[in-house]
């Protein structure tokens, strides 16, 4: 007899191994799995439809088949349960707050597998976290010629000296960058590592403002205005918007 399953905190990979039967189709590449209680229509459309509806159709056709599951908490793993790869946890009770995490993911074969912790999140939050794990999908996915032509931005920026970013996390990686003794426009693994993750920052800015009105944070750390309208500039030309969503205000006069 085999010893029973405790669903109380389970890696995300025996998670979504354990009820990948289960997963509620949303249409070829999207399906869900709610850990806690069901979502009411109003929050599958707030949630999942809203959202993917607004996708930008050539980033749509690129996606891989992804499963979406959204738990009450995850817990991240610490280094030694990260030896054993059994990933982060999904948990039913909080963890500590270092240990909290709100999304993470997974991958079994050609899927992803989006995870979000929904207790303690404002919807708003929720849509950032979903545009930024697809932003992620699709920065694996570019060709040669849709990343130089946003490679070739940021260069223009560097020799500029353009200060700021877009999010945090590419802030940081900039600043590591332009610390440097050597040229900060180099091709060097560093630099790459800095244009993936503002590729991946702005796309999620871009992705995110199709869906929702929302507003650019000011402070000392954010890129200029007209430098980042010329990234959501290249973006939109790339992957434009579905019909009848607009980009820029003046978008929603035509």
């Amino acid at each position: 007899m085999s010893a029973q399953l405790d669903l109380s905190k389970l890696s995300v990979g025996q998670f979504a191994e354990r009820f990948r039967a289960e997963m509620i189709p949303l249409s070829n590449t999207f399906s869900y799995f709610c850990a806690s209680i069901p979502l009411s229509e109003e929050d599958v459309k707030e949630y999942l439809e809203e959202p993917i509806a607004s996708l930008p159709p050539a980033i749509a056709a690129r996606l891989p088949k992804i499963s979406i599951i959204f738990a009450p908490y995850i817990e991240r793993a610490n280094s030694k349960e990260k030896i054993g790869k059994t990933g982060d946890f999904i948990s039913m009770e909080k963890p500590p707050d270092n240990r909290l995490s709100w999304t993470t993911q997974y991958k079994i074969g050609n899927e992803e597998v989006l995870v979000f912790a929904l207790k303690d999140q404002e919807v708003a939050e929720y849509h950032y976290r979903f545009y930024h794990q697809i932003a992620s999908v699709i920065a694996d996915r570019c060709t040669d010629s849709e990343e130089e032509s946003y490679i070739a931005a940021l260069r223009d920026e560097l020799a500029n000296e353009v200060h700021g970013e877009v999010d945090e996390e590419s802030w940081r990686l900039k600043q590591s960058l332009t610390r440097r003794k050597a040229l900060p426009r180099r091709d060097s693994k560093l630099f790459r590592e800095y244009a993936r993750q503002s590729f991946i920052d702005t796309l999620t800015l871009y992705l995110h403002g199709i869906c929702c009105d929302i507003d650019v944070e000011t402070g000392p750390r954010q890129l200029p205005s007209r430098y980042l309208r010329k990234r959501l500039q290249i973006l939109r030309g790339l992957f434009p918007p579905p019909e009848g969503y607009a980009v820029f205000p003046e978008d929603l006069k035509k």
